[in-house]
C-alpha cells in the first residue's frame, strides 16, 4: 500500500495515479476516515492517560469515601474507552479496506494510455524466419510428434490443460537448467518455493484485490491461495523482516508450477497451451534499496533479453502504458516473441518495478548504513514461462519435414539435436 503521509501530502497525485490506472478509489473519503481515525485514536490515548492517573491516585488514596469516588470515575473512563475503541475499530476497518484498493501510482516515465493498444514498442530484435514451406502452428507440430496432448487432458481435467510428453519434457528441463546456469552467475539464489499462500500473505503481494482475486484459485477449507507466479511466495518469504543494507540487492530465482483461472479470457486462446490454468514458470525477484531499483529493473530486462537472444528467437520490447500496468507495478516492460504461424508477437516475459508498494503491505524493510530503517523496493521478472517459450521455440525452429531443430545453446543439455518421428 502507499504511505498515508504521502497520500495526505499528495492527494491530487494519488487521485491522478488511480485515474491513470483506471481504478476507482474515493481518496476524499479515505482522508476523512483518516481524520476520524486519528481523532478517535487521540481520544483513546487521552482517556488511557487519565485512567493511569486515576489508578495512581486510587493506589495512594487513604480515605475510603474519596477512594470510592475515584474508582467510580475510573469505571466511567473504562466504559468510555470501550466505546471509543469500538468507533476506532469500525473506522480503521473502513480505512484499511480503502487503503488496500489504492494502486501503486505509475512512475513519471511510464507512457499514458488506456490499454495494451497504447503500449510503446521500444525495439525489435532478431531476424524473423522466412520458411520455404508453409509453416504450421505449434499444436499441429506437437501433436504430430506426440509432444503435447490437450485432448486427453480435457478428458482428465477439463479445458485449458495439457499433457507435456516425451522430448518436450526433456526440453522443459533443459530450459530450466539453462536459465539456472546463467542467472546464478548474476547472484540469483535458486529457490523451489511453496505453491500455496496464506490469505494475509497473498493479500500482501497486491495481486489479490478486486478483479485480480478472480484470477486466483482459493481453497476455503485451508484458507490458502494457489500462487499465480512463484514471485508471490518469494516476496512473502521475507514478510516482517529487516535486511541489512549490505545484503541488498537480494536476488532470487524461483521455479514453480503456477495456477490461474484465466477469468477474463473466455473465448481467447482456448486451444492448446498458450493460456492454461496450470503452467511452469521461472521467475526473478529482487529486494533493492530505493536508489537502485531503476537500475535493477534495467538489469532484469537485460537478463530477459539475454536469454531470448541466446535462444535466437525474434522478439520485441514493449513499455507498458499506465492503463495496462496492473495494481502493484510502478513501471513495467514486456517481451513479446515472434510467433510465425500467427505472424505476430506474443507476450512471453514481463518485468515490473513495484517500488515499496508490496514492501509496505508485507512490512519488508532494510537498515541503512546510517542506522535508519526504510522500506525496500521489490522487483520481479519472468526468466521463462515454460509453455509460452516452448510455443515460440517450436514455431521458430520448425523444419519442412515436421521436425523441430533444437537451439544450439540447449543442445548440451539434451541427448538429441532435433525432435522428429
Amino acid at each position: 500500500m502507499l504511505d498515508i503521509n504521502f497520500i495526505r501530502q499528495n492527494p491530487i497525485k494519488v487521485k491522478e495515479g488511480c485515474q491513470k490506472k483506471q481504478v476507482e478509489v474515493d481518496i476524499d473519503l479515505l482522508l476523512k476516515l483518516d481524520e476520524k481515525r486519528r481523532k478517535y485514536l487521540k481520544e483513546v490515548e487521552d482517556l488511557r492517560a487519565k485512567e493511569n492517573q486515576l489508578s495512581n491516585l486510587i493506589e495512594k488514596e487513604k480515605k475510603p469515601e474519596k477512594k470510592k469516588e475515584l474508582i467510580g470515575k475510573a469505571q466511567e473512563i473504562k466504559k468510555k474507552i470501550k466505546e471509543e475503541e469500538l468507533y476506532l475499530k469500525g473506522v480503521s476497518e473502513e480505512f484499511e479496506k480503502l487503503m488496500l484498493k489504492i494502486p501503486n501510482p505509475p512512475s513519471d516515465e511510464v507512457p499514458s494510455g488506456k490499454d495494451e493498444k497504447d503500449n510503446l514498442v521500444l525495439r525489435e530484435v532478431g531476424k524473423i524466419p522466412k520458411f520455404d514451406f508453409k509453416s504450421k502452428d505449434y499444436l499441429t507440430i506437437s501433436e504430430n510428434l506426440d509432444l503435447i496432448d490437450v485432448k486427453r487432458a480435457a478428458k482428465t481435467s477439463g479445458s485449458r490443460f495439457g499433457f507435456l510428453k516425451g522430448e518436450a519434457v526433456l526440453l522443459e528441463f533443459a530450459l530450466v537448467k539453462f536459465v539456472f546456469d546463467n542467472l546464478t552467475k548474476e547472484g540469483f539464489v535458486p529457490v523451489l518455493p511453496p505453491v500455496m499462500l496464506k490469505e494475509e500473505m497473498a493479500r500482501g503481494t497486491g495481486y489479490f484485490e478486486a478483479s485480480d482475486k478472480e484470477e486466483a484459485y482459493f481453497i476455503p477449507t485451508d484458507n490458502l491461495f494457489l500462487v499465480g507466479t512463484s514471485e508471490q511466495s518469494l516476496i512473502a518469504m521475507h514478510a516482517d523482516e529487516i535486511f541489512d543494507q549490505i545484503e541488498l540487492p537480494k536476488r532470487y530465482l524461483g521455479f514453480s508450477t503456477c495456477f490461474r483461472r484465466e477469468a477474463g479470457s473466455y473465448g481467447k486462446d482456448t486451444k492448446g497451451i498458450l493460456r492454461v490454468h496450470q503452467f511452469d514458470k521461472i521467475e526473478m525477484v529482487s529486494f533493492s534499496i530505493p536508489e537502485d531499483s531503476i537500475k535493477e529493473h534495467q538489469l532484469f530486462l537485460k537478463m530477459e533479453e539475454k536469454l531470448m537472444q541466446a535462444l535466437k528467437i525474434p522478439y520485441r520490447v514493449v513499455q507498458i502504458c499506465t492503463g495496462d500496468l496492473g495494481r502493484p507495478a510502478a513501471a513495467k516492460y514486456d517481451i513479446e516473441a515472434w510467433i510465425p504461424f500467427e505472424a505476430r508477437y506474443r507476450e512471453t516475459h514481463s518485468t515490473s518495478n513495484c517500488t515499496d508498494f508490496q514492501a509496505r503491505r508485507l512490512n519488508i524493510r532494510y537498515r541503512a548504513k546510517d542506522g535508519k530503517i526504510n522500506f525496500v523496493h521489490i522487483l520481479n521478472g519472468t526468466a521463462f514461462a515454460i509453455g509460452r517459450t516452448l510455443i515460440a521455440l517450436i514455431e521458430n525452429y520448425q523444419q519442412k519435414d515436421g521436425s523441430i531443430k533444437i537451439p544450439e545453446v540447449l543442445q548440451n543439455y539434451l541427448p538429441f539435436k532435433e525432435i522428429r518421428r
